[in-house]
């Protein structure tokens, strides 16, 4: 075998014996408790800023007011290590992904290795943003005190002083709204239900509900994130750019605004116990 093909293979072997590990596993189902505990808080302090109130409604605000709770720096190091065992998961569960086949012979497809490699960005998207969310809980435990808007607006500023920088921006954007947009469809459409084991009966039609609320109020606050993130390219102007926090900040100026906040805190609210039933009911 080349040296190339050996190195797949002893890739593949360690991500299947992530899979099989029974800790990683326990670990991987507490990252959805811990992801659900952040997405409670955020969805909470949306509510607050919907009835006029103060704080900072992104996940860097959720952290830091769990940091200001009584032995918060412990339950922000469990938050973190839970959310890196999940992104491990998910890691490993994208480098697996294997060509789906097609025909009445099972041969493979162009059509199932693009499915194939669909199927691996997104575990791979998924398994980025849960170790960097464990590692902002574990920055904050450490004594961090990080601002989601701020952070995304040095970035921006990095990205626009690039040659082509105003069109990386844009395509970041897009690929970010895109993203919104996948969430409202996995809503919509009840896609998600292929990634857990629903019960029968009057729970499982709680879960369901739960999920297309939840999911499409995260869907809607990415695309306004897609939005602003566009707009500072357009605009060559990197505080045009915000966060969830600054989307949340972006409906509140609307005629209505203090409504969709509002809804949006419910829906992440929706999402946060979506994701306590999801820790039950994986497929792990």
């Amino acid at each position: 075998m080349d040296r190339p093909g050996e190195m797949k293979a002893d890739a593949k072997h360690a991500a299947r014996k992530v899979e099989d590990s029974p800790a990683l596993r326990w670990l991987a189902r507490a990252g959805y408790v811990a992801n659900g505990v952040v997405h409670a808080l955020v969805g909470i302090i949306a509510l607050i800023l919907a009835f006029g109130g103060k704080g900072e409604s992104d996940q860097a605000g959720a952290l830091k007011a769990i940091a200001s709770a009584p032995l918060g720096f412990a339950a922000l190091w469990a938050l973190g290590i839970a959310l890196c065992a999940l992104g491990a998961w998910h890691a490993a569960e994208g480098l697996l992904a294997h060509d789906a086949r097609d025909g009445a012979e099972g041969t493979i497809t162009t059509k199932g290795t693009i499915r194939k490699w669909g199927r691996r960005l997104a575990e791979w998207g998924q398994a980025v943003v849960f170790v960097a969310l464990g590692l902002i809980a574990a920055a904050v435990a450490a004594g961090a005190r990080p601002s989601g808007d701020r952070a995304v607006e040095i970035v921006s500023r990095g990205i626009l002083s690039l040659p082509g920088g105003p069109y990386l921006l844009g395509l970041i954007g897009l690929s970010i709204g895109g993203g919104g947009v996948a969430f409202v469809v996995m809503g919509v459409l009840r896609s998600f239900e292929k990634k857990i084991d629903v019960p029968d009966g009057a729970l499982g039609t709680t879960i369901k509900g739960l999920g297309i609320v939840g999911f499409i109020a995260k869907g809607l606050a990415l695309i306004v994130v897609g939005v602003l993130l566009v707009m500072a390219a357009v605009q060559v102007d990197a505080e045009t750019a915000a966060g969830l926090d600054g989307a949340m900040r972006a409906l509140l100026a609307l005629p209505v605004g203090h409504w969709i906040a509002g809804l949006v805190g419910v829906g992440f609210l929706a999402y946060a116990v979506f994701c306590a039933f999801r820790a039950r009911y994986a497929r792990i």
